[in-house]
């Protein structure tokens, strides 16, 4: 059953380690068994407090036990490792110090239990659609036990934004021993000035003169790599797509490579020479 520790010991949350000590060492006097011989009451009070002791003496412990609670705390420690390195002998002296501990704790604890391993951190990356398209490599920065660590990510072809990505051995070390915790990126992919992303497929506007529109002709088409010439024909509706299949997101495993969409729209042009004025007027006049 779940227990606190500083109520075991009777000392406030924020008590420093001289009055931790201070506390222990007078309730261990009291409860000591060579001062009560036969008293079980007595012998498991002891046990109480030398393990309230062993946790809150330790900084690290302490921290860890501050920080996940009783419960979370023995889900990550077990009973040999709140007991390491612990000195009692400066508590008791020549008073039935180690002998004691091994006779009332030895083999006697919680059972055994592998090392837990150490907190998972999260943080949040962005990259460019491209990369989230294509997929590939990013190095992102990302601060470790107060230092920054610059790490290599492999980027997935095809991630979209909310997936998460795990980068094992990168979180919080172990306090018991055990294997470090993991790194969970999340990630957010950026708006591209050119690309708009449905699904697997990529879509990109491309602007065509009336006169293309009308009779038709070619234009080059961005795509992720270089730029592709591809036939209007005459007639084409504003709005309406041209399809370069296989350009758009990258295959990955099983899933085959998605398409992008040249989707057409009329380049209206902001001024006219006096003959195209003209020109467009005939046109005009004729119910063009």
């Amino acid at each position: 059953m779940p227990q606190d520790y500083y109520s075991i010991l009777g000392v406030e949350r924020n008590a420093d380690a001289a009055t931790i000590k201070k506390t222990y060492r007078k309730l261990a006097q009291k409860y000591h068994p060579d001062r009560n011989p036969g008293n079980k009451e007595a012998e498991e009070k002891f046990k109480q407090i030398t393990e309230a002791y062993a946790v809150l003496s330790d900084a690290e412990k302490r921290k860890q036990y501050d920080q996940f609670g009783d419960s979370g705390f023995h889900q990550r420690f077990t009973h040999d490792d709140i007991f390491r390195n612990v000195d009692l002998g400066d508590i008791f002296g020549g008073f039935g110090g180690e002998d004691l501990f091994s006779q009332l704790f030895g083999g006697r604890g919680r059972a055994q239990r592998r090392p837990v391993k150490g907190q998972d951190f999260s943080m949040q990356i962005s990259i460019p659609l491209r990369l989230a398209v294509q997929g590939g490599e990013r190095r992102i920065d990302y601060r470790s036990d107060g230092r920054v660590e610059q790490i290599k990510v492999r980027i997935p072809a095809g991630i979209e934004t909310g997936a998460r990505l795990r980068v094992a051995g990168k979180g919080g070390i172990s306090p018991a021993g055990g294997p470090p915790g993991d790194l969970y990126l999340q990630v957010e992919v950026e708006p591209d000035p050119l690309f708009t992303r449905e699904g697997n497929d990529l879509l990109v506007r491309v602007e065509v003169p009336f006169s293309g529109i009308c009779l038709g002709t070619s234009v080059e088409v961005p795509t992720l790599d270089s730029p592709k010439r591809v036939k209007v024909p005459a007639g084409l509706q504003p709005g309406q797509k041209i399809r370069l299949r296989g350009f758009g997101v990258a295959a990955s495993g099983r899933r085959p490579a998605g398409d992008l969409y040249a989707v057409i729209e009329v380049a209206v042009p902001k001024s006219l020479t006096a003959d195209q004025k003209q020109l467009i007027e005939q046109l005009r006049d004729s119910g063009v």
